[in-house]
């Protein structure tokens, strides 16, 4: 009996040694998390392409321990939506608002993302520095990542772009056309190139109208002007700043390529950039991506990419470049929203932004997601350089939204603002038409702001 005791005892002992150098590797390995945990991400694949994302995803279970589960699609709506309908949420999504299917505005709108504000007083992991210490100033105190005005923060600011009308260089120093610096000027560029057969404008989607709709009305009547318009204050639709923005706009619209409305989609949005490469349009609203989108796509003779602010109302007055950025978000329900604020702090490590900032085409070409952290800019080289300085020669930054409002409302803002801009260039719709319902949608928005 006592040697069989004794025989107990001894692998009672050797389990207990065992489980905790097991333990205690784990620990070491995971620095806070468990290397029994698995988390799903869902990120939309861009121009950025998906490999970054794998990159990103290995190196934060390399450092953390935390496998991860990657999804991403190009219609990445259409992938995790039929899973979270039935009640399976992935831990983190990357997805920015503004698309057409407004998936990101759906949460926003039924609170139903997890806040986040914890975040940004994490170390990242592997580093010494907080998330606040990381992130550029003023990126978490917008409404598109505070989108309550709680001053609490639920969506992380991602690859930001400044957004501006991209055109040809190339064809401008060919005609010796001069950039427009106010709009009067914009239109007598219009009629010129109107007599040669090109046309002044074309974009993308509808969906591009927000970072120019943003600019512009920041340009017209300034951040107190945007912030009233955008948080639906009644009765700022009548006003002389409002009126200057819909008449730009409609005036715009007679000055588009014809062919835009029709290509105008998802599917065939590059049709309409290629517009530009072409010589056939010479504006189009636009961020930095455009370059790697169209990389592989063919050109006139000569072509330089060029960038630049919106037009001054006036002569003297202030041009504007929209400062668009993406959104990661955790999911309310998401199963495991410890560890996925631990994915999140990461996309701020070095690690993360060196992968990211060093992003690739596949042809091999230089194609950068650059994250909002400090010092990022000094990376880049080429045209992105000369994207990222537009703030530098003069171009003030803009960046907001609209405020959010209950879903019960039943439409979007692209809906309303936005998507009309097809039927304008179409003739479909006229300008007062147009006016008319944002007027009429405005008011529900206000009656259903998110509190």
């Amino acid at each position: 009996m006592k040697k069989v005791l004794s025989i107990v005892l001894a692998a009672v002992l050797m389990l207990s040694v065992l489980s905790g150098c097991s333990g205690g590797k784990d620990t070491n390995a995971t620095q806070g998390g468990s290397s029994d945990k698995k988390i799903t991400v869902a990120a939309i694949e861009t121009a950025y392409g998906s490999e970054v994302w794998k990159k990103v995803c290995e190196a934060f279970t390399a450092q953390t321990g935390i496998e991860v589960e990657l999804i991403t699609d190009k219609n990445l709506e259409d992938v995790i939506g039929p899973s979270m309908q039935s009640g399976t949420y992935p831990d983190v999504i990357h997805l920015a608002t503004g698309r057409e299917k407004a998936l990101t505005e759906t949460f926003i709108k039924d609170q139903a993302i997890l806040e986040i504000t914890d975040v940004l007083s994490m170390t990242v992991p592997g580093e010494d520095k907080k998330v606040s210490d990381k992130i550029a100033g003023g990126f978490t105190e917008t409404s598109l990542t505070n989108p309550y005005g709680d001053g609490k923060t639920y969506l992380a600011p991602m690859f930001y772009s400044p957004c501006g009308l991209f055109y040809n260089a190339g064809l401008f120093e060919e005609k010796q056309w001069s950039v427009p610096t106010t709009w009067d000027e914009m239109w007598e560029l219009g009629e010129k190139a109107k007599a040669e057969g090109i046309s002044l404008f074309t974009y993308p989607t509808t969906g591009y109208f927000d970072a120019f709709f943003y600019a512009l009305m920041y340009s017209v009547g300034g951040p107190e002007f945007f912030d009233k318009a955008t948080n639906y204050e009644e009765g700022i639709w009548d006003t002389p700043e409002a009126q200057t923005c819909f008449d730009i706009v409609a005036k715009l619209a007679t000055y588009t390529e014809p062919t835009t409305p029709a290509q105008a989609n998802d599917q065939d949005f590059t049709k309409n950039q290629q517009l530009v490469l072409d010589n056939k349009a010479l504006f189009m609203p636009n961020g930095n991506w455009i370059v790697g989108e169209m990389a592989n796509a063919p050109r006139a003779d000569g072509f330089k990419w060029g960038m630049t602010a919106l037009p001054a109302v006036t002569a003297g007055g202030d041009s504007y470049s929209y400062t668009w950025f993406e959104q990661a978000w955790i999911p309310a329900k998401a199963a495991n929203p410890d560890e996925a604020k631990q994915f999140i702090a990461f996309l701020y490590s070095d690690t993360a932004c060196e992968i990211f900032v060093t992003a690739v085409n596949e042809e091999g070409k230089p194609n950068p997601a650059v994250q909002p952290v400090l010092g990022i800019a000094d990376k880049l080289e080429d045209d992105y350089k000369l994207f990222y300085a537009i703030y530098d020669n003069g171009a003030k930054a803009a960046m907001g939204n609209f405020a959010a409002f209950d879903s019960v409302v039943g439409t979007s803002n692209r809906e309303v603002w936005f998507d009309p801009v097809n039927s304008l260039v179409a003739g479909t719709m006229t300008q007062q038409e147009w006016v008319d319902g944002i007027k009429a949608a405005s008011d529900q928005m206000r009656a259903n702001l998110v509190q």
